[in-house]
């Protein structure tokens, strides 16, 4: 699967919080974002945490308010 980026509009608070949890527990900012990703519940109240990080998971369109 090929990665993709993202950009993210955060507090300088909340940036520095991440960075200070990353540091602390030996992960990447990145890693840390994906494991509060991977551990997020669907409506149908089950969690991708038995699929493998590389699965593809099924989407659907997220309206964004701007």
């Amino acid at each position: 699967m090929k990665n993709k980026t993202l950009n993210l509009r955060i507090s300088e608070r909340r940036l520095n919080k991440l960075r200070l949890y990353a540091s602390q527990n030996d992960k990447t900012m990145t890693h840390v974002i994906e494991d509060f990703i991977d551990s997020l519940k669907v409506k149908n109240g089950d969690s991708d945490a038995g699929v493998p990080a590389n699965a593809a998971l099924s989407s659907t369109p997220c309206p964004v308010k701007e």
